[in-house]
């Protein structure tokens, strides 16, 4: 079966709008199933989430033959529920909801129409044990189990963040960095904030790394202010002279702190996915990513439902499958020591068989434990 690289990262952005068609069954001919991607807070154009999980839903649509998906865009997170019951009342099959905001809407709509398939991208319900959303977070209900047509698409973002991290401590002629983390609410984030600080640290012991927060919620601050974002990290570079470079796992917003590396003449380590890629005129100042196969993981999401094999649940997807790793240096590969190059290798070896651990993590969980301030 083909799979969506970003190396093909061109966008045919179809119109939101209705199709008729049948109910969704285990398996059957793909092209009888409607598929509908519901944006989280932002653009179908954002160069991350909402844009890779777009060019994985058409990729998978494509894959099994079915017609053109169509999108729904979540101007704020009270639009995420409405455009979801819109795909419901047109009887699509399939739909793919995107980002931590969406999950409990996901949840609701999952367990109301259990002949739908969901995708959740980034998302790890905690349910009750009548299958419902469960704000206090006791966690009582087996997604699995419950909820048989969600499938939660996750990372393990503190794999590819600590590979990014070595390659930082590498290029760094300071041993000085920033990051800025969206929000720590989302266990995402400081996955992705520990993992890089423990592989900076691995390289470094003496580094130090300056975080930041956005916002204390998965709001407009936190993803989707590129100009917030570039202020942010404007000013930490005021303070600390000696940053020479800024990881910014924070969407666009983050987008803003990379703008700002590139505008002060230093390295950034995007995120997400290869942001060499999605943000070309900033190329020149990213050394690479710690990336997240999204196209591919929401295209393999498509297909295993469209050949009855989907499985509900929560999904860690990482490196021993293919779906994290850092991305490719391209104009940078002359700037990367060799002892770096063997030391990715290596921490890549130990990831897959447990020698190598890039963060502790919650117990019962694969979150990491938030540790810096």
């Amino acid at each position: 079966m083909r799979r969506f690289t970003t190396a093909t990262l061109a966008l045919t952005l179809a119109a939101t709008g209705a199709l008729t068609g049948a109910a969704v069954v285990a398996a059957q001919d793909g092209s009888d199933l409607k598929i509908g991607l519901v944006t989280d807070v932002g653009t179908i154009d954002d160069k991350g989430f909402n844009e890779f999980s777009w060019v994985g839903t058409q990729a998978g649509a494509e894959a099994i033959g079915a017609a053109d998906p169509q999108y729904a865009i979540s101007q704020t997170s009270a639009d995420i529920a409405p455009n979801i019951q819109a795909f419901v009342d047109q009887e699509y099959d399939i739909i793919v909801t995107v980002g931590f905001a969406a999950a409990n809407d996901t949840v609701a709509a999952a367990k109301a129409n259990p002949d739908i398939r969901f995708v959740g991208v980034d998302q790890a319900p905690c349910i009750t044990a009548e299958g419902d959303p469960d704000d206090s977070f006791t966690c009582a209900g087996n997604v699995a189990e419950l909820l048989p047509n969600l499938q939660g698409l996750n990372w393990r973002e503190q794999q590819p963040a600590y590979l990014a991290g070595i390659i930082a401590a590498d290029v760094s002629e300071t041993g000085h960095f920033a990051v800025i983390g969206g929000t720590a609410v989302i266990p995402a984030v400081v996955n992705f904030v520990e993992g890089f600080n423990n592989g900076v640290l691995s390289e470094n012991p003496d580094a130090v790394v300056t975080v930041t927060y956005v916002s204390g919620a998965p709001d407009t601050a936190a993803f989707n202010d590129p100009a917030g974002g570039q202020a942010i990290a404007q000013q930490l570079l005021a303070q600390d002279p000696e940053i020479d470079v800024i990881f910014a796992p924070a969407g666009k917003t983050g987008n803003g702190g990379i703008q700002a590396a590139c505008d002060a003449g230093i390295w950034a380590i995007g995120f997400d996915v290869d942001q060499a890629l999605s943000l070309p005129d900033n190329a020149s100042c990213i050394v690479t990513s710690a990336e997240k196969k999204l196209a591919n993981s929401v295209q393999a999401a498509i297909e295993r439902i469209a050949a009855g094999e989907d499985q509900g649940g929560v999904l860690f997807l990482d490196i021993t499958t293919g779906d994290v790793g850092i991305s490719p240096f391209h104009d940078h590969e002359g700037v990367v020591s060799d002892e770096a190059l063997a030391a990715v290798a290596a921490a890549t070896a130990g990831m897959i068989d447990g020698s190598v651990v890039p963060c502790e993590a919650q117990e019962g969980t694969g979150f990491c434990v938030q540790t810096l301030p």
